[in-house]
């Protein structure tokens, strides 16, 4: 997922307010729970000034971050219209950034606060939250989190070369202590090298529970790393990059990959082992505006359109207002 420090100078095409008004219901698909359903083609989010980032899909209904505000969102998938979730600010939640749901529980990345918080889908609540800590001349930004088959939580961080690990065990347990997220892997002298600017992002554990993706987003390379060895391996990918790649999904040995500057989301088929992809086809439509990430169900994918390409930074005006209301596409797996 895209840092908000990263400068954001693009403009992309993006949903117009009269395809968000007129986007009907599309073919039939199977969400998480399996239950055939009607498709809506996108989803709204109510506010103004949201720029979302993160989505997850978990049972009937999806979630998405802002980063403006920290909001939480939800939404079901046979319906157009998100609504507030989690109110942007509790718990400190200020900002929310890359999203993960699993057996219950929602984990919210914090970006530049370094914290990690964690909820109960089953009842809104708050469960406990993590952080980063203090590192002088070292900013953080806690960026994608992923769940591996056995429930251990892997989280990026894209100033910082650190991978972290928050055990399963740990997220079932409600706390009132904001608890150290511990270092799973060191990243420096690895193949992963450290480069200025937004550096590891996306992150997804393989089915087989053996390895994790991550994509650095200002190189364009992707990394395989051993959960039981902790190696790092660089995958090839011929001649091919995914430059701007933000978040990911895997579904088997397909991998899709957003990238945010570049307007589209690619296809990587995978080599049994992860060692190799190859990038295949390029999804477009239906445009996307800066998609930062993205989440599967059954046949199809929501994508978020984040325009942050429209958002003012660093007190420079916005180069453009963005479209609203802000949107998530929903565009079949090819």
């Amino acid at each position: 997922m895209q840092t908000v420090a990263s400068g954001l100078r693009r403009r992309l095409p993006l949903l117009t307010a009269a395809a968000v008004a007129t986007a009907g219901m599309l073919a039939t698909a199977a969400p998480a729970s399996h239950n055939p359903r009607p498709t809506v083609a996108s989803y709204t989010l109510p506010g103004q000034a949201v720029f979302p980032e993160g989505v997850a899909v978990q049972d009937d209904y999806y979630y998405v971050t802002s980063t403006a505000t920290g909001t939480i969102f939800r939404g079901r998938l046979d319906r157009p219209r998100a609504s507030v979730y989690l109110a942007g600010g509790a718990n400190g939640r200020t900002t929310a950034i890359g999203l993960e749901a699993v057996r219950k529980r929602l984990i919210v990345a914090g970006g530049a606060t370094g914290r990690v918080f964690v909820y109960s889908t089953a009842t809104r609540n708050f469960v406990r939250d993590y952080t980063t800590g203090p590192a002088p001349g070292r900013p953080t930004f806690v960026n994608d989190a992923t769940a591996a088959p056995n429930g251990d939580i892997y989280v990026t961080d894209s100033l910082r070369p650190i991978l972290h690990r928050i055990p399963a065990d740990s997220i079932r347990h409600r706390s009132t202590n904001t608890d150290a997220l511990s270092v799973f892997l060191d990243l420096t002298g690895s193949a992963f090298q450290q480069q200025p600017g937004n550096n590891a992002n996306g992150i997804e554990a393989t089915p087989d529970g053996r390895y994790l993706l991550v994509v650095q987003s200002n190189t364009g390379k992707l990394f395989r790393i051993g959960i039981a060895d902790r190696s790092v391996t660089e995958v090839s990918l011929g001649a091919e990059t995914l430059r701007n790649g933000d978040g990911l999904e895997l579904q088997g040995q397909r991998l899709y990959v957003a990238r945010n500057r570049d307007g589209i989301v690619v296809r990587v088929d995978m080599s049994r082992d992860y060692a190799s992809g190859r990038v295949v086809r390029a999804i477009t439509g239906p445009p996307f505006g800066f998609p930062t990430t993205l989440a599967g169900y059954g046949r199809r994918l929501l994508v978020v359109n984040s325009q942050f390409d429209r958002r003012a930074m660093a007190g420079q005006p916005a180069p453009a207002p963005p479209v609203e209301p802000f949107t998530v596409s929903s565009v079949r797996r090819h």
